[in-house]
């Protein structure tokens, strides 16, 4: 055998044949897809007919706008899942478009919505459409409900809908006096078997309750021996293509169509893939996409003369609940929409218009949602919720829209841009103090005004202002405010804890500052910026001024007596800030910090010492030992290194804790199973020796067994800002609730 052939490594044995990679058709498109298109096919065949009928344009165009809405959608958009096709919200659009400019031009509008929709796709803002209020977009379908329901009543009872929400209400008595039974059983059938289908057995659900009320409708209209009026189709599905029309004038009027369709729909498709997003796991929407998909789809629709398109929530939530998982279903449910339209046209006109009715009434009854009129009312949203709605039945969509969100703007000004401010004297008397907290601009200079005036001429002022938004004309309010107070010997202090600084205002325009910069000024490091006792005394010049007088009430509860809560026993590490770790105060903690946190069993009384006079003499409720992570004290104890004076005397005693982490204590495996190094450990270990320590001192077994004392040891990951609890026999997680624990 060759040399070669001697230093050559052993073969690898033949692994093993693999597996065939599954196969899209067989695994997807088969087994999910093509059911789920099935049921979604006859859940958006009734609705697409009603919504054509509703809107008042040829009933073939709902037929088309679901074709295409199915099949370029489906494949261009950026929801996997999602089903478009013509939607209840834009019934009422569509309806008025038609009437104020016919079919043929409302199709030329169609076109330019799309266009605009994709140019919103490109341009990237497609998020910016979730900027609307959710509570105009849940008020804006209500009303659209309501006008639904109010158009198809008349209908259902065997008249025509009229032109208005107003006219249809005023004109409902009449129609009742003069209603055709048969047309009313139909429509009554519908709505009794819509409502009731949840009630049936879960494997007769299955089949979609739109579709067996129009089925059994239909059957019922065709038994009855009064006339019932039906679905009239021209020809079949090509022979109602057209291409559309141009407007022939007020072209203002055509391009506010134009951005109404446009808008309406985008905000209803990227809605709705949200909320299809939450309904499953897959891939999320990709929104821009989304709306060049449904731009794409709304101009071919227009240009074959179909309705406008949306994403539609009820298609798409069959979609996911019939067990969809990829777009081929969309596309599938479009091709059966095209099937039955071309080879079944006789069977869709032996529908009744009543039972359509009586299907759409109860969509549009569904799309009032009480869930969102509750969440109205929690919220403070209750009064834009119903000025939205009735300005979308009784105005028209667009002004309804505009006026609620306006009206929520409105509101939201109201709530953001506020201040409160109030001028109290101290109980000294001596002292007034003025606090303002909020959004200072000018809109509160009336209640800033009324307040400082309260002020006498010539007293002691401490201005406390957590602002953060001060704009030029509050600042000059309050400066000459300050410079009147002084010229009459008063004295005006400024404790300025907001973001938002008087000094700031007058070199640039104003800003609003976030909370995020004040919690760095009060909890983050000097970092160097000074040295030596010049960032000490900046320290403290920064404390004057930012919240010693917020400290100083609360100090003044404590000038004469402490009656700390626990006793804090930590290392000396100046990373360990025991009052920001534990959101602990003045008078909290009675601290007591050495190197390596330890409790000595002999030859240290420091310790000692305060640990018995926190226990007796001020009777604390806890004692803590807190450890930390990258401790150079347990860095030292583990490497056995030798240290200048007299601290290697000092780390003898943490021999003990080093002893029981070498012989494995259960602190050291949990603390190893959650992935900390062994120096991390170590410190844990250390707690954990500790606690032990203590549980053995009289004076703590004492207040233990009489006040129910609690011993309880803690371990600060620095990198992590984390704090987690030390047992003496683990370590858990603390959370707001429960302590889980980190290993079993």
């Amino acid at each position: 055998m060759s040399v070669a052939n001697d230093l050559a490594p052993p073969a690898a044995p033949a692994s093993p044949t693999p597996e065939p990679a599954p196969s899209y058709w067989r695994d997807t498109v088969l087994r999910h897809d093509l059911p789920a298109s099935i049921v979604v096919f006859l859940v958006a065949l009734p609705l697409s007919l009603g919504i054509a009928v509703a809107s008042g344009a040829p009933v073939a165009a709902g037929l088309v706008a679901a074709v295409i809405g199915g099949i370029v959608a489906g494949l261009f958009g950026g929801s996997m899942l999602q089903v478009s096709g013509p939607a209840a919200g834009l019934t009422v659009v569509v309806a008025e478009s038609i009437a104020q400019f016919g079919w043929r031009v409302t199709c030329f509008i169609v076109v330019g919505a799309g266009l605009l929709q994709i140019l919103f796709g490109l341009s990237r803002i497609a998020r910016a459409a979730l900027a609307v209020a959710p509570v105009v977009v849940h008020a804006m379908l209500a009303g659209i409900g309501i006008t639904i329901a109010l158009q198809q009543i008349h209908v259902l009872l065997g008249g025509s809908s009229h032109s208005t929400a107003w006219r249809n209400l005023i004109e409902l008595p009449g129609q009742l006096m003069s209603l055709h039974g048969g047309d009313v059983l139909v429509g009554a059938l519908v709505i009794a078997v819509m409502l009731g289908w949840k009630y049936m057995p879960p494997k007769l659900r299955a089949v979609p309750g739109p579709l067996v009320a129009v089925v059994a409708a239909t059957v019922l209209s065709l038994v009855l021996p009064a006339e019932v009026e039906r679905i009239v189709l021209s020809g079949s599905l090509f022979d109602a293509l057209q291409l559309p029309g141009l407007p022939s004038g007020n072209w203002s009027a055509v391009a506010m169509m134009v951005l109404t369709i446009a808008l309406i729909a985008s905000v209803e498709s990227l809605l709705s893939a949200v909320a299809v997003d939450k309904m499953h796991t897959g891939p999320r929407t990709g929104f821009d996409r989304e709306l060049i998909g449904q731009g794409s789809a709304n101009v071919l629709s227009g240009l074959v003369g179909g309705l406008p398109i949306t994403g539609v929530i009820v298609r798409s939530a069959t979609n996911v609940q019939a067990g969809a998982r990829s777009r081929a279903s969309a596309v599938m449910h479009g091709c059966w929409i095209l099937l039955f339209s071309v080879a079944l046209v006789g069977l869709v006109e032996q529908i009744p218009k009543a039972a359509l009715a009586g299907l759409l009434i109860v969509i549009g009854i569904q799309l009032v949602k009480l869930a969102h009129i509750r969440l109205a009312r929690r919220t403070g949203d209750l009064l834009v919720y119903l000025v939205t709605v009735l300005g979308v039945v009784f105005l028209n969509l667009l002004e309804g829209v505009i006026i609620g969100l306006g009206l929520a703007f409105g509101l939201l000004l109201w709530r953001v841009v506020r201040v409160q401010v109030s001028a109290v004297p101290l109980p000294d008397g001596a002292r007034w103090l003025v606090r303002i907290d909020g959004s200072c601009t000018f809109l509160a200079l009336p209640k800033l005004s009324a307040e400082l005036a309260k002020v006498p001429a010539g007293a002691d002022v401490t201005v406390e202002m957590t602002v953060d938004f001060l704009d030029h004309a509050a600042f000059e309010a309050i400066e000459s405010w300050q410079h009147q107070q002084e010229s009459g010997g008063g004295r005006v202090d400024f404790v300025e804890i907001g973001s938002a600084k008087m000094a700031d205002t007058t070199g640039a325009p104003p800003a609003r500052g976030f909370g995020r910069a004040t919690w760095d000024e009060l909890l983050g490091p000097w970092r160097h910026q000074k040295s030596g006792s010049d960032a000490l005394n900046a320290g403290v010049a920064a404390f004057h001024r930012s919240h010693a007088h917020v400290m100083r009430p609360h100090l003044d509860e404590l000038r004469d007596r402490q009656d700390p809560d626990s006793f804090f026993l930590t290392c000396s590490d100046s990373r360990i800030v025991p009052n920001v770790i534990t959101s602990s105060g003045p008078g909290d903690l009675f601290t007591v910090r050495n190197v390596g946190n330890l409790v000595p069993t002999s030859g240290d009384d420091s310790v000692e010492a305060a640990l018995v006079f926190a226990l007796e003499e001020l009777a604390v409720r806890s004692v803590v030992v807190c450890g930390h992570s990258a401790c150079g004290a347990m860095k030292a104890v583990y490497s056995g290194a030798d240290a200048d004076g007299g601290l290697s005397s000092w780390l003898r005693h943490a021999e003990p804790s080093l002893h029981r982490f070498r012989a494995d204590h259960p602190v050291a495996r949990a603390a190893r199973a959650a992935g900390f190094d062994e120096t991390d450990q170590l410190s844990m270990v250390n707690v954990a020796v500790q606690l032990e320590t203590l549980h053995r001192h009289p004076a703590v077994r004492r207040a233990v067994a009489e006040r129910g004392v609690e011993v309880s040891g803690l371990f600060f990951d620095i990198a992590g800002a984390r704090v987690i609890e030390v047992t003496v026999d683990g370590v858990r997680t603390i959370t707001d609730r429960d302590e889980v624990p980190v290993t079993v």
